[in-house]
């Protein structure tokens, strides 16, 4: 292997999100900063929402919904 071709890799980096959580992972970075980690997301925190506009899941289901019954 060729000495100087891989860049630096720091097992100690520190990732910093907006929200103010931080944690340690390993990257070529020292420092990474993010705009949104597990903490901030809505998926994670379980305040996510579904936005169905126009009835579009509603109109999918039904469409389909003959050719699931057909399967079982």
């Amino acid at each position: 292997m060729k000495d100087g071709l891989h860049p630096t890799y720091y097992s100690d980096a520190v990732v910093t999100c907006v929200c103010g959580s931080t944690f340690k992972t390993g990257s070529t970075q020292k420092e990474v900063r993010v705009d949104i980690c597990s903490s901030c997301h809505p998926f994670f925190t379980g305040k996510q929402k579904l936005v169905d506009t126009e009835g579009r899941i509603d109109r999918f289901r039904k469409k389909y919904a003959s050719v699931g019954a057909a399967k079982k």
